[in-house]
């Protein structure tokens, strides 16, 4: 899918926030805390074994033992593009531990997610939790999962719908520009999953509202998280004094038991990787099964 033509987010500016937010990466990624528990549960309803597993966007590695916990067996790798958090997910094991060869470390890559350096079919379950939101068009990434992947393998993912802090959106002045970037609608994502080869995508949306004493709170947990608007139009200058004070008075008209709204779309979805109908030169691919009784 190709993004509009009016919005793109700056990777360079992502990347030197989310470096940033190393320092409170452990308080500030309660929402991907959650988002992950939601993620491990649909999980009780697929039936996978994967040998290696790709965090794609771990961030800084809270995920890593979750994976580790439900697939023992499995490689883990953790694959970030902001080296400061990637640094954060290195676990750290006992003399004991290294000794008897338990608890085997995950392997670290730094690296975008649209151009992932890994082998074609060498991973059997791709995991995003909350990465796609970040990039402006979720396609070339969906591709290169897709191309890692085995065939019958998995990608599963988490993102942000368009309704994602529509109070905040709504509150701050829209004449000098949005301040809030857009999210992917969950049917473009699942149109785009079918157009990088995945099959019988599955997706579906919950909404989570999150309350704060004020409006600061809400924003310093943003800036905390390098959750700032990235996009590349966004408006470079203050909106004024009189501004912000519009918006605090039009958000306090939302607050329910003193406290204040933001309301977050979560978008969850997977897919898997069949077996391929068409060769990369153009030609078909016909499988033969044997006959009933047929050795």
């Amino acid at each position: 899918m190709a993004a509009p033509e009016d919005f793109a987010l700056d990777p360079t500016l992502l990347r030197r926030r989310f470096a940033a937010s190393a320092r409170h990466a452990q308080e500030a990624d309660f929402l991907a805390r959650e988002v992950a528990s939601r993620m491990v549960e649909r999980l009780d309803y697929i039936r996978i074994e994967p040998r290696r597993i790709l965090d794609l966007g771990c961030g800084h590695g809270a995920d890593l033992p979750l994976l580790a916990q439900r697939y023992p067996q499995a490689e883990r790798i953790g694959l970030d593009f902001a080296l400061p958090l990637l640094n954060l997910a290195r676990e750290e094991r006992s003399f004991f531990q290294r000794l008897l060869g338990k608890a085997r470390s995950p392997a670290l890559l730094c690296a975008d997610a649209a151009a992932l350096p890994l082998a074609r079919a060498s991973v059997q379950l791709v995991w995003s939790n909350l990465l796609l939101n970040w990039l402006s068009d979720p396609l070339p990434a969906f591709r290169e999962c897709h191309r890692v992947l085995e065939v019958g393998g998995l990608l599963m993912f988490a993102t942000l719908g368009p309704d994602t802090l529509k109070e905040l959106r709504t509150a701050l002045p829209a004449h000098v520009g949005e301040r809030v970037h857009r999210f992917i609608d969950m049917h473009d994502l699942g149109d785009a999953l079918v157009q990088a080869g995945f099959s019988d995508p599955v997706m579906d949306m919950q909404t989570l509202t999150l309350t704060y004493d004020d409006l600061d709170s809400l924003l310093r947990d943003l800036r905390h998280a390098g959750a700032n608007n990235a996009a590349t139009t966004r408006p470079r200058g203050l909106s004024g004094k009189q501004g912000w004070l519009n918006a605090r008075k039009q958000l306090d008209t939302l607050r329910q038991e003193g406290r204040m709204p933001a309301t977050v779309e979560l978008v969850f979805g997977h897919a898997w990787k069949a077996a391929p109908k068409q060769a990369e030169d153009g030609r078909a691919v016909i499988q033969f099964q044997p006959r009933p009784g047929k050795a």
